[in-house]
């Protein structure tokens, strides 16, 4: 190993360290504003939809399906589907997919943070309450990890890996609820 390597690792390793922490933190910060403040009950709203939740529902809905695609462009960009070859502009698509699926989630969170705050009435509303604010925790750590240089080759994909986890874990419990409980309506 050179010298160069060896300075690179602990760098590395600082990096990662440091994302993780101010993932956490944001995590935290997001549950304690959520649980401290008082929440406004306002209403995020498109015209065509029949009701805020249902706004959510689906606005949610297109983020889960735009990081299904995160997930497959990934696999294919590691090459981790067999027998498939990542075409040149698959990274682009991955890119770009995903700065969409953060668009449309913002709205969601905005209305879920500042209209309803972090809740924990039943099970399922704890448990989106806390999977919220660990997911928005995950992406900011992945954000920060994929500028560092020098990562163990496992970090991205193990960071993209929880990041969709806890997204799936979100529409589990909010947007798949909701259409068990109206329907596909809009």
């Amino acid at each position: 190993m050179s010298a160069e390597q060896r300075i690179a690792r602990p760098n590395a390793t600082i990096g990662l360290i440091v994302a993780v922490l101010v993932g956490a933190a944001v995590s935290v910060a997001l549950g304690v504003y959520g649980k401290v403040h008082e929440p406004r009950f306002f209403a995020v709203n498109v015209a065509g939809f029949s009701s805020p939740t249902a706004v959510k529902a689906w606005l949610a809905t297109a983020v889960f399906a735009l990081a299904i695609g995160q997930l497959l462009s990934a696999l294919l960009m590691y090459g981790k589907l067999p027998g498939l070859t990542a075409p040149p502009w698959i990274g682009v698509v991955h890119v770009w997919s995903g700065r969409a699926a953060v668009l449309l989630s913002a709205p969601v969170a905005v209305h879920c943070l500042y209209a309803l705050g972090f809740q924990d009435g039943t099970a399922r509303v704890y448990a989106h309450s806390v999977l919220g604010c660990f997911f928005y925790g995950v992406f900011v750590a992945k954000m920060l990890l994929l500028t560092r240089k020098g990562l163990p080759g496992w970090t991205i994909p193990v960071a993209g890996g929880v990041t969709f986890a806890g997204l799936t874990g979100l529409w589990l419990t909010s947007s798949l609820w909701f259409f068990q409980n109206n329907g596909l309506t809009f």
